[in-house]
């Protein structure tokens, strides 16, 4: 049943309906990507991200999806097997993108708890790890995944022990990803994205005047990153203008910290 070479390449983006996973699903659209964007709550934003495709003309559609949630990865896999089905007239798609994520707002690793860690490696790394897993039949060979990193791995904030190294974790079961994966020609490779402008961690660099004038000030391209600064990337990787690219980390930071 698989059509694929023939038709328009498809991309799955988790958290795609808002902050850097909007943007990269829209920048996807615009290569001429069709779109499989998944949302965790908010189901009317991510419908307004799907009409926003389909206005750029290409196919979309928004499932949800819990990426801490390792337990619901088997009933997705089946949901998007009926949405490719059905919506797309395919039975795989191309590029993964694992770009869901949140961190808390943590003043120092003696403030971090527990529980605290264990939300953050279920999403940030548990949760990459088996869903890519469980989505690696529904993959082209010839695809792309793209995981998301952080800056953090290599500047420090204090506070941001436990995220970064999951983050940290991800850069390595990419390498992993890319050796055993070549064989079908799938390609693995991390966006590692510095400081920008979003809702992300409590929306605290967005809203902090204080916080952006810092980091200006300690960034080469002298100003705070924005959302657009990071879906080209990811639209780069889920290309065949990256068929050689592999096992790489790009960091998309301005120049922090250099």
């Amino acid at each position: 049943m698989n059509t694929q070479a023939q038709q328009t390449k498809i991309a799955l983006v988790t958290g795609g309906s808002r902050g850097l996973g909007k943007d990269m699903v829209i920048r996807l659209a615009q290569k001429g990507n069709d779109i499989v964007l998944t949302y965790k709550t908010n189901e009317e934003e991510a419908k307004k991200v799907v009409a926003d495709i389909e206005a750029l003309g290409q196919k979309a559609t928004a499932l949800k999806l819990d990426t801490g949630n390792v337990s619901s990865f088997p009933a997705f896999v089946t949901d998007l097997s009926n949405v490719l089905k059905n919506h797309f007239n395919t039975d795989k798609f191309d590029y993964l993108v694992n770009n869901a994520g949140f961190n808390y707002v943590i003043p120092s690793f003696e403030a971090t708890t527990e529980e605290m860690f264990d939300d953050l490696m279920n999403v940030h790394y548990k949760g990459v790890f088996f869903l890519t897993q469980k989505l690696l039949p529904l993959i082209n060979d010839g695809g792309s995944i793209v995981n998301l990193s952080t800056g953090l791995t290599r500047f420090v904030h204090a506070g941001s022990g436990a995220y970064a190294s999951m983050k940290a974790a991800i850069q390595t079961l990419t390498r992993y990803l890319a050796k055993e994966l070549g064989s079908r020609g799938i390609r693995a490779n991390v966006v590692a994205p510095g400081a920008i402008a979003t809702d992300f961690s409590g929306g605290r660099l967005k809203q902090s005047p204080q916080i952006q004038e810092y980091l200006t000030s300690v960034t080469a391209l002298a100003r705070v990153g924005q959302p657009d600064d990071i879906g080209g990337v990811v639209a780069f990787l889920c290309s065949n203008d990256a068929k050689w690219v592999t096992a790489q980390v790009i960091e998309a930071s301005g120049g922090m910290y250099l």
